[in-house]
């Protein structure tokens, strides 16, 4: 069902709205556990969503399935929370994407984009409640940095663990 290896595509409201809105009808389970919002209210969000300092606009981008359907969206800043740094605020699959390796090729070329922007770090943030995804990250290297919350997504309250991921160093190759 996917192509690999993932080839991230710039997604725009104006454009791609419908598209990211389905995302988040296929993947109910994860919009359930993150905020409890409507699909179409979770892609106003998503297109929405900035961090509270960085670089520039976050780039939103999705990744195409065999069938020329979006199969993953995610959300990349730079320059948040330090200068330097990159963070993935969302990588977020369709149910029938998951556990084909799209997920790490999705992370090679985020990693990839964020060198080539000057990030030494990645950063992400785990919801306390989705352990699936913390040993999904941390299979891929991530490490925990810090804990915070309880914060507010949607209708829902979490505490999220930040995670990071170094970029440069000769340390590097063995993660």
């Amino acid at each position: 069902m996917i192509s690999s290896p993932a080839s991230l595509a710039a997604l725009h409201p104006a454009d791609d709205f419908a598209a990211v809105e389905a995302v988040y009808r296929e993947a109910a389970d994860y919009l359930l556990l993150e905020s409890g919002l409507t699909p179409e209210v979770a892609a106003r969000a998503f297109f929405e969503d900035r961090p509270p300092t960085g670089d520039e606009t976050p780039l939103k981008f999705g990744v195409l399935g065999n069938a020329g359907d979006l199969v993953a969206i995610g959300d990349l800043a730079f320059g948040y929370p330090e200068r330097g740094d990159a963070y993935l605020g969302l990588l977020l699959l369709v149910p029938t994407a998951r556990g084909q390796g799209l997920g790490p090729a999705i992370v090679d070329e985020v990693k990839r984009l964020a060198r080539a922007r000057g990030a030494t770090r990645l950063l992400l943030g785990v919801l306390d409640g989705n352990e699936r995804a913390r040993v999904f990250w941390e299979r891929l290297g991530f490490r925990w940095v810090k804990t915070g919350g309880p914060q507010i997504f949607g209708e829902r309250q979490h505490v999220v663990h930040r995670l990071e991921l170094p970029l440069a160093g000769p340390w590097e190759d063995r993660i």
